[in-house]
Parts: C-alpha cells; structure tokens; sequence
C-alpha cells in the first residue's frame, strides 16, 4: 500500500489513544483493526502507522503540529488567569507571524518598574528562524523582570510597530520614560512612531561588544580598545568627555572613521555651584534644593551618592528632598504584583477528542435509529450533506482572518494555525562554548580514537614484518 494512500481517522486516533492509555500494546491494537475490518486488505493503514501514531502524536508532540501547541498553551494560560494577554499575527496561510504574550504579573509588575525598559533580539529559534524578544524592566531589588516575550518571523519597521503597538495595550497605554535597545534602524523608527515621549538609548554593552570587529583592521588595535573603553567609562562631564574622546581620535588616527563619529557627546545641565570631593564634581542648588553628582549613581541607580550625601551633610541640609527617594525602594510600598502567582502550565485534557467522543456517543443512537429503514437512511444522508457544507463554510471563512487575540481565541481558531516554514540549519555555531561535560567526552573520545589508531598501526608493522620473515626464509631455503 502506497504511503499516500494511507490514513488514520480521528476514530482510529481515540482507540489508538484509549489502548495506549490502558497499557494495550500497538500491535495488539493493529490486529482488533484487523479482526474488526474482516482482514487487512479491508484497512487503509499498517501496523507502522499505528506505531507512528502513538511515537509522534500520543507520547511526544509532532513538529507540525508546533503552532497549535503553542496556541493551545497561550489558551490554557488564559483559562487559568483572565489577565494572561496574547495577541498573534497571521499570514495567509495561518501561519504565525508575529506573537506576543505577557502574564497578569508582569503586567502589574509594569505599574512599579515600567519607567525604563530594555528590549532585545539578541536570541531567535533554530527550527523556524524566529526572532524572540524580551521586554525587560528592573525591579526593586535591582534584578531584571520579564515584563513580555515576542516572536517575529522578520525585524522590518512594520512588525516592530506592530510589537510595540501590541506591548502598549497589554501596559494600558502607558509609554515608558526610557527606552534601550541596540542600534537596529527599524527599532529606532518604529519607537519614534508609537512612543514619540519616550527618550530611546542605546544599549552600551552592544555598542562595547562591535569594538574588535570595528576596529581589528587597524594596526594596535588592542591598544585603541583599551583606550577607547577609558574614554567611554572614565569621562564623568561633558568637557572631560569632549576632550577625551578628541584626543583619543586624534592620537589614533580615527577622525575619519565613520563608526566612531557617529557618536555625539552626551548634554548636562548648568551647574549652579560646585564643591569638589574625592575628585567629583557635586552641585547643590540650595533654591530648589537639588544636587547633582557627577559620579551620576542616583541618575543610574535610582540612590544617592555618598559624594552628594556630604555635600548636604556640608551645607547643613537635615532632610533629604523627596524627590530623591524614589518609591522603587522604599520597603513600606505594598506591590500589587506580589500577590499574583507566576502563570504555570499544566497540560490539560484534549477538548477536541472529548468532544469527538460525546459526538460518536450520540451518532450511535442517530445512526442505530436511521438503519432501520432505507427512508430514515436518506433523510439522515441529507442531513449529513447539509451539515458538513455548513461547517466547511464555517471554516473556510475562519481561515481568512489574519490576526488572533486573547480576547476572541478558542481552540477552533488554534487548530488552524500553521508552523513558519522549517529553516535548515548548518550545525551549532562554531563559536559555542562547550560545557565541560562535552569537553571530557570530546577528549575521551579523541584519546580511545588514538589508542585504536596505534593498535591499529602495531598490527600493522607485526603483519609486514611476519610477512618479510617469511619471504627471507622462503628466499633461503630456495
């Protein structure tokens, strides 16, 4: 029997699944099949396919069936807390685009920590090639939190808009006050458009990490990035930054590079009055009772400096102003997103093959009551027909929708989703690093490969030499 040709119904499928669950072997299954049917010439499958059903689809998942693995998992997710958000964009063919998911706690997380957000693309999936972001926030224990995840078949200005569209609904509208990504145009593009207040940055760890690939080309590289990162991590105003970073250019040689003057300097504010403390500048404006440290802690950290601490100390100042206490840190601060549980799966019955089972329960009754009977018989045919030209219609006109929602999800429009297209991939990239468990089997390995070699090799020369003795005496004795 042709492979084509063969198929497994759904009711094949549920006693496949019945007799695995009861501990029945496959090929006992294979062979009631076969007792039932009158012989196998009257089946359109093998014992294989029994097999195969219950390899790919009973004990593991198949991989075509990814896609509504993972819309089943955002609905289960959705039943156990109504605050789960989702959202999905489809191509025509179902398959998934663009998603974006986020639990009830990292969206009330959001409320306390959403003032500066870092997102990166840094990570994407071997088996469909898909983008996976991460919005990440800091909470007040100075850790990162998962505040939404992303997949993105392509990294065009059109699906970060849509993104970050999608990531401003799930947090109530409300844009963050800083913004941190690497230096991808689209991203940059697509924040001016949906978050125009928000103040975008790069991230300075990706701009640190291009420096060897920018800059091998040159003659004493090692010595330009040492001096580079000095200028980068060492300039604590503007002037001193300015100065730095032209000396560093011209001592080089680099005022050409276009990578490099890309850069602009940062701006700071006018200082009012200075007092000067192990080599800092601290600013206090007794007016508006601000002070500024240009160690710059509490304009990173969120806490002040004890530069800027003595200076008040100096000027007799008894209280701190408020505005440098931030509500980040404080203890007495009662955290919604405290008391809401991280969203867990657990796998959960199948409502399709329940529902196919109170179906086939009915249609036993149906179809026990029309057999009487060649006229019962047709009026149920009829109905038959008329059914299924309704459901098909049903489905077909659900296919066209091209995006899906927490809000309007059901397990029919899951079953339709369709995985990106496989990308065959070349191996793990070769800059892995191994685990030191891999290191001492590649190791063993290579050393039992030598051994076999030099055994190999001493047979080898015992061979020859057994063979040369031989021909010596044969030699002599002629």
């Amino acid at each position: 029997m042709l492979k084509q040709h063969r198929e497994l119904s759904m009711s094949i499928h549920r006693i496949i699944e019945n007799n695995e669950e009861a501990g029945i072997r496959p090929n006992k299954t294979y062979q009631s099949f076969v007792a039932a049917a009158g012989g196998h010439r009257e089946l359109n499958f093998i014992e294989k396919d029994v097999k195969n059903y219950i390899t790919r689809e009973v004990r593991n998942v198949s991989e075509q069936e990814d896609a509504k693995e993972f819309g089943k998992y955002l609905l289960r997710m959705k039943e156990k807390n109504q605050n789960f958000f989702f959202e999905l964009q489809l191509e025509e063919d179902q398959s998934i685009k663009l998603a974006f998911w986020a639990d009830a706690r990292s969206r009330a997380a959001f409320e306390y920590f959403g003032d500066v957000i870092s997102f990166d693309t840094t990570y994407n999936t071997n088996r469909y090639n898909l983008v996976c972001g991460s919005f990440v926030g800091v909470n007040h224990h100075g850790q990162s939190t998962l505040l939404g995840c992303s997949l993105m078949k392509n990294e065009e200005i059109e699906s970060f808009k849509w993104l970050f569209q999608c990531w401003l609904r799930c947090m109530g509208g409300n844009a963050p006050k800083g913004f941190l990504t690497d230096q991808c145009a689209s991203m940059k593009r697509a924040l001016e458009a949906c978050m125009p207040t928000t103040i975008h940055r790069w991230c300075i760890w990706h701009i640190m990490k291009k420096i060897p690939s920018k800059l091998n080309g040159y003659k004493g590289h090692a010595d330009i990035e040492q001096e580079m990162s000095q200028v980068v991590w060492n300039s604590h105003s503007k002037d001193s930054f300015d100065r730095n970073w032209n000396d560093f250019l011209l001592n080089f040689g680099l005022a050409d590079n276009k990578w490099l003057s890309g850069y602009s300097v940062y701006e700071v504010g006018e200082q009012v009055s200075s007092s000067i403390f192990n080599k800092f500048v601290v600013t206090y404006d007794s007016v508006a009772a601000e002070v500024k440290c240009q160690c710059l802690l509490f304009e990173s950290r969120g806490i002040l400096c004890r530069h800027a601490l003595s200076v008040l100390s100096f000027e007799q100042v008894s209280q701190v102003s408020p505005r440098y206490i931030l509500e980040r840190w404080s203890k007495k601060v009662k955290r919604r997103h405290t008391h809401i549980k991280s969203s867990h799966d657990e796998p959960l019955m199948e409502p399709r093959s329940k529902r196919f089972d109170q179906l086939v329960f009915r249609s036993q009754n149906i179809c026990e009551f029309a057999s009487e009977s060649e006229e019962l018989t047709v009026i149920l045919h009829r109905a038959y027909d008329n059914v299924m030209a309704e459901m098909e219609a049903l489905k077909a006109k659900r296919k066209r929708t091209s995006s899906l929602s927490h809000e309007d999800a059901n397990l029919e429009s899951v079953n339709e989703l369709q995985s990106p297209p496989r990308i065959r991939t070349r191996g793990r990239p070769k800059n892995r690093l191994g685990s030191k468990l891999e290191k001492q089997i590649a190791n063993a390995t290579k050393k039992k490969k030598t051994k076999v070699l030099s055994e190999v090799k001493v047979m080898f020369f015992k061979f020859v030499a057994i063979e040369f003795i031989f021909l010596v005496n044969r030699l002599a004795n002629v």
